[in-house]
């Protein structure tokens, strides 16, 4: 007979073996589609009522309802579908388990947690459920959360969890990030012309000291108590093109990471602030804000009653469980137990996987009867 451990270990092996490579991170990046139809004709086959739609072209979510019969809470599992890229990575689309990990791109980051979600999706469509249980296979989580963005503007839910993996830490905060730029401004000449060139990479030596004086500054604060305290970091600069010339540009691109009560605006103001007096230009292309939930909402409760302790935790990394929160749906993380995600060797646990399952189940079971 065969176990919901068997049901895990292969239904997770059949998503691996699929890849689904963000085009946007890897050049020639296949994309979530062949996963996606594979998906939803599972969904469908286990008897949810299935759409499958594309969050930007190319790229879609599907989104699985375990309907209820009408009256209850509704419960939304969301797992993406797009991993990184393989570059040294032996056979990656090729599972293999191995002292009850089971290996290959994509195992931790999420396809396990994606097919957790999809089985408890399909052990609940018998149940007579009075609320949905909705299993949502979301696309470009690894870069600009194209499929949850898509998927707020149409779904939503009483209750959410979000099976990023967290190794079995009910996390109910998570950092944000800002993603910066700053620019400095010379004047190109010969080397030998002094009196014509001005330094666009010198010009930008008292931003990147007040960076590093930033950082000690905000890790030296007062912090988030589940997070810790905001950071930041140059990550790129480039600028100037040969020995013999004053550079006429200087381009820098760092993040900052925030936790909850820091904003945009916030870091926006820190930038040009120490930029200030160099003539530089802060720009801010990009920015997701920081999450948490309330230690009392209904879903964290129920599952900490499934697990038996009231213990939760906070993730440094950022995921979509930001927009949902910011959808208005109460949302927790909650995921197994993996190694080396965007590594050579990933892998989640299986026995781990199979808890994160049962806790799925039971939460569904609880808040939707």
């Amino acid at each position: 007979m065969r176990s919901v451990l068997d049901d895990l270990a292969e239904l997770t092996g059949r998503l691996v073996a699929i890849e689904s490579t963000n085009p946007d991170l890897v050049v020639d990046g296949v994309g979530e589609a062949k996963i996606a139809a594979f998906v939803a004709s599972w969904l469908e086959a286990a008897g949810l009522e299935v759409e499958l739609y594309e969050a930007a072209p190319g790229r879609p979510n599907v989104v699985g309802v375990a309907r209820g019969r009408g009256g209850g809470r509704s419960l939304l599992l969301n797992a993406h579908m797009d991993t990184v890229g393989v570059a040294g990575v032996a056979n990656p689309f090729t599972p293999v388990v191995r002292g009850g990990r089971l290996h290959g791109r994509g195992a931790g980051d999420m396809k396990g947690s994606l097919a957790a979600s999809m089985l408890v999706g399909a052990a609940v469509v018998s149940e007579g459920l009075r609320g949905d249980v909705i299993v949502a296979a979301v696309a470009d989580e690894e870069v600009g959360s194209l499929g949850t963005e898509a998927l707020v503007r149409q779904t939503s839910a009483d209750a959410a969890i979000v099976t990023e993996p967290t190794d079995e830490v009910v996390a109910i905060a998570h950092k944000g990030f800002v993603a910066f730029e700053v620019e400095t401004v010379g004047r190109a000449a010969h080397g030998s012309r002094p009196d014509l060139g001005v330094d666009a990479i010198a010009a930008m030596g008292p931003v990147l000291t007040g960076i590093a004086a930033l950082d000690a500054r905000l890790r030296g604060a007062g912090g988030h108590r589940l997070l810790g305290t905001g950071s930041v970091h140059a990550s790129v600069i480039e600028g100037g093109q040969e020995y013999s010339s004053y550079p006429a540009g200087c381009l820098l691109k760092g993040e900052r990471r925030t936790v909850p009560g820091e904003t945009r605006a916030d870091v926006l103001a820190d930038l040009e602030e120490l930029a200030a007096g160099t003539g530089a230009i802060v720009r801010v292309p990009f920015h997701r804000g920081p999450f948490e939930t309330a230690v009392d909402s209904p879903v964290v409760a129920a599952l900490h009653r499934h697990l038996g302790h009231e213990a939760v935790g906070g993730v440094a990394f950022w995921a979509d469980s930001a927009l949902l929160a910011d959808a208005g749906i109460p949302t927790l993380l909650f995921g197994p137990i993996v190694g080396d995600i965007h590594g050579v060797d990933e892998w989640v646990d299986l026995a781990s996987l199979e808890r994160c399952h049962d806790a799925y189940l039971a939460v569904a079971r609880e808040l939707c009867a």
